[in-house]
């Protein structure tokens, strides 16, 4: 069994496409060396990120295939599901042979498979833009925690930033330590580690509490569906809303 490892970038999944594509060998998956699994019937090819080779993978795929494409290839490799990296390698040699029209072909296998991670992080994505609560720090900082299932927090970052335009705020993904932060110009994606407690400001948690009362006040009795809610907001981001 081969398996090609890179550095987790996406310039580094893009790059091991390329040399996949070129050295034409029989590889099993394109892992990212955080999940890199030891197995000694395993044989490892560690690949160097190239940002050219990156580049000519990227647009060969907005050209050859669709934007489309390029945007569920993104989807995936955001998703970090085991065997993301081969999934995208198998799509994107049928949409090297099938042009545009390979997302049309949902009796394929890795079509099908492409198609639902992507409306899983899609969905995510969606789900998440509703449930970001912000707080205000000492520093004037609005910050939100999150622990979303994927990778999407650069994806949350534009609309934040058209909404958000005039503040600075800080979206921070705390199971992977990494986060976005606007400064009322720009957005970029930083690692985060938070070491003390986090400075709320004197009043905010006066809002807090009229935030809760609001969301009480508005709740119809007869109408309270748990399972329902449920569905439609999982038990496992609550722990970041502060109505709940």
């Amino acid at each position: 069994m081969l398996h090609y490892i890179y550095d987790g970038s996406f310039d580094g999944l893009l790059t091991s496409i390329y040399e996949a594509y070129y050295r034409r060998e029989d590889i099993e998956d394109i892992v990212p060396k955080d999940s890199m699994e030891e197995n000694f019937l395993v044989q490892k090819v560690f690949i160097s990120t190239d940002g050219e080779k990156s580049r000519k993978v990227y647009e060969a795929i907005e050209n050859k295939i669709s934007e489309e494409a390029l945007k569920r290839v993104f989807y995936a490799y955001l998703s970090e599901l085991p065997g993301h990296g081969i999934t995208i390698l198998k799509y994107l040699q049928l949409g090297f042979k099938f042009g545009p029209q390979v997302d049309l072909n949902l009796s394929n296998d890795i079509i099908l498979k492409m198609d639902n991670i992507n409306y899983k992080v899609g969905m995510e994505k969606h789900r998440m833009l509703g449930l970001i609560r912000f707080k205000q720090l000492e520093n004037g900082i609005l910050y939100s925690s999150v622990e979303p299932d994927y990778n999407i927090v650069g994806l949350l970052a534009p609309h934040f930033a058209s909404r958000m335009r005039n503040e600075n705020w800080a979206i921070h993904d705390v199971k992977r330590g990494i986060g976005v932060l606007y400064n009322k110009k720009e957005w970029v994606i930083k690692d985060i580690e938070v070491t003390d407690s986090l400075m709320i400001k004197e009043d905010e948690e006066e809002y807090q509490e009229l935030w809760k009362a609001y969301f009480k006040s508005i709740a119809i009795q007869s109408r309270i569906n748990p399972k329902l809610q449920k569905r439609n907001m999982p038990m496992r981001y609550w722990k970041h809303l502060v109505e709940k």
